[in-house]
């Protein structure tokens, strides 16, 4: 109801009560999906230390006042009857916006530079994010460090075995699994990625965020980028 009640203030201009919209929707026989404790496929990269390792920078203080300050990555995987397949995007703690990712059937190094290549891309000239992971063998290989380090970006990593270390980011996929996955199926790859992709843009341009106060991602990081400019 939530998401109802700031799109109706947002492009409506109403003037309207979450609870409000709750009771309406109750009586137009509409319900809101309940989030529940996760049950999504956890895929662990881990494989000791292989390469370069670093210290957790951002010591579970994943606030930030602005896009491209402080950013989380990690990798979860779908079971789906035509095989597994996995997301390793990045998200923007200040903005809430995935600003890159990638969609595979197999969780290596090439989609890590996939993923670098579009974070790479969209990276505003002068910024120096910090960048967290977890210690997965990808995020220490030598590649991988290099491109972070040569573009401007500050590597936090994780320490092993404790994903409360990336909270922020384990919150997304649990409000991706929810809204995106719970529920459904898909039988070919390439029709599961393009309906994945598909929500990755409404998560950025449409679902509108309390914490940015109804603003969507996208409306949040223009304006921040304009008043900086």
């Amino acid at each position: 109801h939530r998401q109802v009640a700031m799109e109706l203030r947002a492009v409506d201009g109403a003037r309207i009560a979450g609870k409000t919209v709750l009771r309406m929707m109750g009586e137009m026989g509409l319900r809101c999906g309940i989030r529940r404790e996760t049950d999504h496929h956890r895929y662990s990269s881990y494989r000791g230390k292989v390469g370069e390792t670093f210290e957790n920078a951002l010591g579970r203080d994943f606030a930030a006042d602005g896009p491209w300050q402080k950013m989380g990555t990690d990798v979860t995987g779908f079971k789906c009857s035509f095989g597994k397949a996995y997301l390793a995007p990045v998200y923007d703690f200040g903005s809430k916006e995935i600003v890159a990712w990638s969609v595979s059937e197999r969780p290596g190094l090439a989609q890590q530079e996939e993923v670098l290549a579009m974070l790479v891309a969209a990276k505003p000239e002068g910024a120096s994010p910090a960048l967290h992971s977890d210690m997965g063998w990808q995020c220490q290989h030598a590649s991988y460090v290099s491109a972070l380090a040569e573009n401007g970006f500050v590597q936090s990593m994780s320490r092993r075995g404790n994903c409360i270390d990336n909270g922020a980011t384990e919150q997304v996929f649990g409000h991706l699994k929810d809204e995106f996955f719970r529920g459904r199926d898909w039988s070919d790859f390439e029709s599961f990625k393009r309906d994945l992709e598909a929500y990755i843009r409404h998560w950025n341009h449409v679902r509108r965020q309390v914490r940015l106060k109804g603003l969507t991602p996208v409306e949040f990081r223009d304006q921040a980028l304009r008043g900086a400019a």
